[in-house]
């Protein structure tokens, strides 16, 4: 898959299922991307007891050539770029900076940046599995709620007119730190929420808790959290779209065109082996089809900008396709931007925002674990143990963390669309994942790449919106093939869950002003709540399916396990999954058996698992 869904699926799904929209029926006949297959493998024994059909052609722990981790690196790059620049383009206008060019691209570095740091933090201290860190979608939709909230809201338009007017005067350094400070004591409030709600998702995997919290979850509490993440942001992908629907039908008839239409079609290339050239097939537009569809949308502004074609006066429809509206964003950007800790101000705390973000770390953790069981199969690993997903769980709260102490306005999660390109390119190695860490650190560096992002017109972007967010709420709803749809029962819960996601909200956003408790704080605990979809519909979801009876088979809890618990029986060496140069350590002392993250934890718990 190469649209960023934001592997939200905990559907654990297995190789030649995951994503389905985006992997042919033939993903396991695609050909290999390097011409270095027949090279030596050195993969530990765990790897050859995966299931022949998974073809790799580097496994887990083998070490391909340095320069084809960087090509591969790269793409896996290219792959969550879509996910990751999206956050920073939604948050923009509820963060007072949509016509804030320096303030956006210092964003889009930052969260690259940090998505770097939290991948190289989880492929080798974590999961230890290839799986790409970045930005999660689970985490807008509360920060939209809190950023709804009267106090935040952003200040009459007039200011940046004022301030573009006065920087060209040169008299802009008084207007500008009071124009960042609207925008930046914002963040920070979202910095906070972040924070301190991520201390819960490493509390439930330092602790061990996360197996306890899932025995009461299954695909009806999942499936409406989900699929009302993708329901609730049609209103930013509507504004985007807006500014011109024929480039937004464009890019999205463009990004169908070669996800769907040409995915099985391969291109030839030509690599050089053996002191001779080769040509090979290479699956291309299955890979990169939401790059190549939004830069194709780009290019079409790009030419209409230049013959002026489009509107040239802001007040006419369809100037907003024009790419040379935020043209000074790249010149006036620095070419070395290092983010830091605190750059936008210290984090400022809220109970109210802190419990609208929980919600979004529940979903979060709940998306991952799933991912963890398919990148698994998909690297040629066995299924990881308990000990390897508590800590996955707790360093992706630490990479939360992260998120939060530099301001990315976001939280950091596994990527699906990563996984699915493991089954596509027959490489499953963790070290090209740490190489994809090191680039997405590099270039969050270089300032003015952040900046290009920038020019991209806000009807291309709609047009990605368009069909990411459709598959985001797609993916919610996939979670009920496990269930009996034949079931009033489960019809009623998944009905009246998804429903109220949709009705509460938007009665809290129209009527929030007549919320009097006498509290001031317990007032606005309620409406950011209440104005989260994925809380209302995932309460209502975990609610109903706990309470009202019925069998594990009626609710899709047996299959759903037995399709995650299946191979475990079959594969028992999980070696691959333990901290590099500790082992010997953890075994030595007696007190580490009973830290349910480390790997010495599964020797002595292993019948309660």
């Amino acid at each position: 898959m190469n649209l960023s869904t934001e592997r939200i699926e905990l559907g654990l799904r297995e190789e030649g299922t995951l994503n389905p929209a985006f992997m042919g029926k033939d993903g396991d006949e695609q050909p290999e991307l390097t011409v270095d297959s027949e090279g030596p493998r050195t993969g530990e024994s765990q790897e050859r007891g995966v299931d022949k059909a998974i073809d790799l052609v580097y496994s887990l722990n083998d070490r391909p050539p340095w320069y084809l981790c960087i090509l591969l690196g790269f793409q896996h790059y290219i792959l969550a770029f879509g996910g990751i620049i999206a956050i920073p383009l939604i948050l923009a206008e509820p963060l007072c900076i949509k016509d804030n060019n320096v303030a956006k691209s210092q964003l889009i570095s930052t969260i690259f940046f940090v998505s770097g740091l939290c991948t190289l933090l989880q492929t080798c201290i974590g999961i230890r599995l290839p799986i790409l860190q970045g930005g999660t979608f689970s985490f807008i939709t509360p920060t939209l709620a809190i950023l709804a909230l009267p106090k935040w809201q952003c200040p009459e338009p007039n200011g940046p007119v004022m301030l573009s007017m006065q920087m060209q005067n040169g008299t802009s350094s008084l207007q500008m730190e009071k124009s960042d400070e609207v925008w930046m004591s914002r963040i920070r409030e979202i910095q906070g929420a972040i924070l301190v709600s991520s201390l819960l998702q490493i509390i439930l995997g330092f602790s061990g808790l996360v197996g306890l919290v899932l025995k009461f979850i299954g695909p009806l509490a999942i499936a409406p959290t989900i699929n009302l993440i993708g329901l609730s942001l049609f209103i930013e992908a509507g504004k985007k779209c807006g500014g011109h629907w024929g480039i937004a039908a464009l890019t999205v008839g463009l990004i169908l065109l070669f996800s769907q239409y040409l995915s099985k079609v391969n291109v030839p290339m030509i690599a050089y082996k053996d002191k001779k050239w080769k040509v090979f097939q290479y699956p291309l537009f299955k890979l990169f089809s939401a790059l190549f569809g939004m830069c194709g949308g780009w290019l079409v502004c790009f030419l209409l900008t230049i013959f002026d074609v489009l509107p040239s006066k802001s007040e006419q429809y369809g100037f907003s396709a024009r790419t040379d509206i935020s043209h000074d964003a790249v010149t006036n950007a620095p070419w070395f931007h290092v983010p830091y800790p605190g750059q936008w101000g210290w984090p400022t705390v809220s109970v109210s925002s802190v419990l609208g973000m929980i919600a979004g770390v529940l979903a979060s953790t709940m998306e991952s674990i799933g991912d963890y069981y398919a990148c698994a199969r998909l690297s040629g690993a066995p299924p990881p143990p308990t000990h390897a997903i508590n800590r996955g769980i707790a360093v992706e709260g630490i990479g939360c963390i992260l998120a939060a102490l530099w301001g990315t306005g976001n939280g950091t999660t596994s990527y699906s669309q990563n996984i699915a390109a493991l089954g596509i390119t027959k490489v499953g190695s963790r070290l090209v994942l740490q190489t994809t860490g090191i680039l997405m650190i590099v270039l969050g560096i270089f300032g003015k790449f952040g900046a290009v992002f920038i020019t991209i017109p806000d009807p291309v972007i709609g047009g990605m919106f368009l069909v990411m967010f459709g598959m985001i709420a797609a993916v919610g709803i996939s979670n009920l093939q496990y269930v009996d749809l034949n079931s009033s029962r489960n019809l009623l819960i998944l009905g009246f869950s998804t429903f109220s996601g949709l009705v509460l909200p938007t009665w809290f956003h129209s009527n929030a002003g007549i919320i009097d408790t006498g509290v001031k704080e317990l007032d606005q605990v309620i409406v950011v709540l209440f104005t989260t979809h994925m809380f209302i519909g995932g309460f209502f979801g975990f609610v109903l399916d706990n309470t009202i009876p019925g069998t594990d088979k009626e609710r899709g809890i047996k299959s759903w396990r037995d399709k995650v618990h299946g191979e475990s029986q079959s594969m028992c060496d999980h070696s691959c999954y333990e901290i590099p140069f500790c082992s010997r350590v953890f075994k030595r002392f007696r007190c580490f058996q009973y830290l349910p993250f480390l790997p010495s934890y599964m020797t002595t718990r292993e019948g309660l698992e």
